[in-house]
């Protein structure tokens, strides 16, 4: 009886320290990646910015996202894994206060690309700390619980419609994305308060007990593969859809709706996606969820009816983040326990590039006589790609003693 009472007290506490540890996605995902959509509509008009430019500040926010995957396994060894979760956590929180400092195309672009950075250090580490607490919980409370972690960037998309959409909409004028990242910058600051207990409490990942060993990516190549071209396309979504929702002529109104359903879709989604993504073997999970994203990334490209773009809301937010929590208990099933984090950074990498890639060429598609349609458009096509790679995937369960 004693020790069933502390293995229940034990589980509510593990998933409170993840509930912590999903702070550093709010930022780092929800505030400096996705809320830039929500304000790059003013950000263009008063910057003067072709689609091409404001494609590439998400380019260099993805950029430094991929420097910060390469970094941060050095970063760990250096400061430890909960000192660079903090440390990164706080350098996100500056660089969206900087956000507001300067219109200057040059100084944007610097403070996206270490925003990015900050990010994956923070998303990285902040997944090793939650994997590290769910160590000896089975693969489906631990899917359950990673997905709260991973929830943390869809409510990041919430608390920032929440804050950002009403305030675009009632004030006007070019002053207001400079407020708007203020803003992000001040609930970036609490949410850092509120996720240092968890941080200071969870434990740091065991090292693995052969450095020349590394995690066997070639075991899981289709996955590998898929992941980047998840990048690609749903970053590609996020960048350009509220801009196009507004070039199609749905108003404020509905627009901030469409973006307050899918983050709060995309928070409730990881939970709901978590039976399927440890029963279904292989890459049969991943697949799964990334066809449902394709769907929603086409939808808005068929009408604007109100009903057709909140679907598109709908099924995009309740499978985008679940791509992501999909991935790692793939990883997390395949690899003995010391690849876990190596594995999370490495698969960060590639999904990284996909991100710098993703934003740049759907701005530059944009650019022609069909505007972002044609841009939009690539993201629906790389999905699917996406879901069809990830089939190829299948079980090959690698331990640190058979992985060379």
């Amino acid at each position: 009886m004693i020790r069933a009472s502390r293995g229940a007290s034990a589980r509510p506490a593990g998933a409170l320290a993840v509930a912590g540890l999903a702070l550093g996605p709010v930022v780092a995902l929800g505030f400096s990646r996705f809320a830039y959509a929500l304000l790059l509509p003013p950000m263009r008009d008063s910057l003067h910015w072709s689609y091409a430019t404001a494609g590439l500040m998400n380019s260099a926010n993805a950029a430094g996202y991929l420097a910060g995957a390469i970094a941060t396994g050095a970063i760990a060894r250096y400061l430890g894994v909960r000192r660079a979760f903090l440390i990164s956590f706080a350098v996100g929180v500056v660089s969206l206060f900087a956000m507001a400092a300067s219109g200057a195309t040059a100084f944007l672009l610097l403070v996206r690309a270490v925003s990015g950075v900050a990010g994956a250090v923070t998303f990285i580490t902040g997944a090793g700390l939650a994997v590290e607490i769910l160590a000896a919980s089975t693969p489906g409370k631990a899917a359950a619980v990673l997905g709260l972690f991973f929830a943390g960037g869809g409510a990041g998309i919430v608390l920032s419609g929440l804050a950002i959409g009403p305030l675009l909409g009632s004030v006007g004028g070019a002053g207001d994305w400079r407020l708007g990242w203020m803003v992000l910058g001040g609930m970036g600051m609490v949410s850092l308060l509120a996720a240092a207990p968890a941080a200071l409490v969870a434990k740091d990942p065991p090292p693995r007990p052969e450095a020349g060993r590394r995690w066997p990516a070639h075991r899981m190549l289709p996955l590998v593969v898929s992941y980047g071209l998840f990048g690609i396309g749903y970053i590609a979504y996020m960048t350009f859809v509220v801009a196009f929702l507004k070039g199609e002529g749905v108003d404020s109104g509905e627009i901030g709706l469409f973006w307050l359903v899918l983050g709060l879709l995309s928070i409730g989604s990881t939970f709901a996606w978590a039976r399927p993504i440890s029963r279904l073997r292989g890459g049969g999970g991943v697949s799964l969820v990334l066809g449902v994203l394709t769907v929603g990334a086409l939808l808005p490209l068929l009408s604007r009816s109100p009903w057709v773009v909140m679907s598109s809301a709908v099924l995009f937010g309740a499978s985008f983040l679940s791509v992501v929590t999909a991935v790692t208990a793939v990883a997390r099933r395949l690899l003995d326990r010391h690849f876990w984090t190596p594995a999370i950074g490495g698969l960060t990498v590639v999904f990284a590039i996909g991100q710098c890639l993703g934003p740049v060429l759907s701005g530059v598609l944009s650019t022609g006589p069909s505007g972002l349609r044609v841009g939009l458009a690539l993201s629906p096509l790389v999905l699917a790609a996406a879901s069809l790679v990830a089939l190829a995937q299948r079980d090959h369960r690698v331990e640190l003693s058979g992985s060379r």
